[in-house]
């Protein structure tokens, strides 16, 4: 799609008419992407008022309505509401008729494909389950970076070439997810956005407290360089203590966070062995310098109960090639001689990434809902093992109910991987 349509694609007839119901984030941005690709938003449902500002500035003129009205005046009916409220809204939807044959319904949860609409689909409805792996800030930015987009799309066989052309027109690229994978496939993008925003943050904290003003631009250079290697280079662009097996330093820090933020210590101890595990794998950690790493990693938590093991796979393999003179090794002990290791809307659209509002009350909800590749650059680093301190690959480059039987729901906003509020 291109993002300023030409006047000649805003004036042609509208194909097909567009509701949403769930004002959040996501949904009143689809709307507008399509309705820059010449569809045309007749209704959508809201409750809160963050919602009614939202379509209002996003869906002007288009009128809010329930969610059983949303679906009577639509041909194409977008259900951006969370995940864990989606399999109630449809069940409600179909048992109250509101469902039309022949309608197109489409819901944008990454953890669910097509089957959590099968209520829908048996009262005539046309499944598509349309993800697009982005964040949201319920704001017009949203529209332009839809262009480009990944969107995660499953569908029936039959419909998988119209699920792939809404996607086109939306600006967005589609990347089919088979439905037994949709799950694994949106903790990919929760690990890939939702935790790298956690780290991020925290990372930003550890340096405020060691007195950095701007620990944002501090990070911002770092960040932008390593994602941009691990895109590229995948376990490659591994670099930094971890990767180059120095015991001692991964000790004083322990030994630090301890002292200073000790409820990042568990955080710090299990992303140093997975690191230490890739490491190992891929020949960037020598196997006689692992052991010594992995007993810097197994000590007491900081509760004092003690951690699950260093990573197995990474200590038996350091065991079968450990050097043979350990006798001559330095100790790696650290200074202290420590080896040891928003809103409730917002809040509910970390956790869940890319969806959107209306969440029905509680005891609406289901009892039982269930929800980039990396290329080998040619280049690839020498063993970070062999390398002296401080020599690191350098950047290759910049980086609802449906009826009056069924009480309304409550809004809950939600966000996805990619903006300043961190899914998918």
């Amino acid at each position: 799609m291109n993002p300023n349509p030409s006047l000649e694609a805003q004036d042609r007839p509208a194909r097909l008419t567009v509701g949403v119901v769930g004002a959040g984030r996501v949904g009143p941005a689809l709307a507008a992407s399509l309705q820059l690709a010449g569809h045309r938003p007749v209704a959508v449902s809201g409750v809160s008022d963050a919602s009614v500002r939202r379509a209002a500035e996003l869906l002007p003129d288009v009128p809010l309505v329930a969610p059983a009205e949303v679906l009577a005046r639509a041909d194409l009916v977008l259900l951006t509401v969370p995940d864990d409220a989606l399999a109630d809204l449809v069940r409600g939807l179909a048992e109250t008729g509101a469902v039309r044959p022949g309608q197109l319904l489409v819901h944008t949860s990454g953890r669910y494909g097509t089957a959590v609409l099968d209520p829908a689909t048996r009262a005539g409805a046309l499944p598509l389950a349309l993800h697009p792996a982005m964040t949201f800030t319920g704001t017009s930015v949203d529209v332009q970076r839809l262009a480009g987009c990944p969107f995660g799309v499953t569908a029936p066989e039959e419909l998988r070439m119209a699920a792939e052309a809404l996607v086109i027109e939306m600006g967005g690229e589609p990347e089919w997810i088979a439905e037994s994978a949709r799950p694994l496939y949106h903790a990919a993008l929760a690990i890939g956005a939702n935790y790298l925003v956690t780290l991020v943050t925290q990372a930003m904290e550890l340096l405020t407290k060691a007195g950095v003003r701007a620990p944002d631009r501090m990070l911002g250079p770092l960040l932008g360089a390593a994602l941009d290697n691990a895109l590229r280079s995948g376990d490659a662009a591994l670099t930094g203590p971890v990767a180059r097996g120095d015991a001692g330093t991964v000790a004083a820090h322990v030994a630090e966070l301890r002292r200073h933020a000790p409820q990042a210590v568990a955080g710090y101890l299990a992303m140093a062995r997975m690191t230490a595990d890739r490491a190992l794998s891929h020949g960037l950690l020598k196997p006689e310098l692992a052991a010594e790493l992995l007993d810097a990693l197994a000590g007491p938590a900081p509760d004092g109960a003690a951690t699950p093991d260093a990573s197995p796979g990474a200590r038996a393999s350091s065991k079968e090639e450990r050097s043979p003179s350990e006798g001559e090794r330095t100790s790696s002990a650290g200074p202290d001689g420590d080896r040891g290791e928003g809103s409730d809307d917002d809040r509910a659209e970390e956790r869940h990434g890319n969806r959107d509002d209306d969440r029905p009350a509680p005891s609406d909800r289901p009892a039982d809902a269930n929800n980039g590749p990396t290329a080998a650059d040619d280049h690839r680093p020498t063993t970070l093992g062999d390398r002296p301190e401080g020599d690191h690959p350098r950047p290759n480059g910049p980086t609802s109910d449906p009826s009056s039987a069924r009480p309304a729901p409550p809004d809950s906003e939600t966000t996805d991987p990619g903006s300043h509020r961190g899914d998918s």
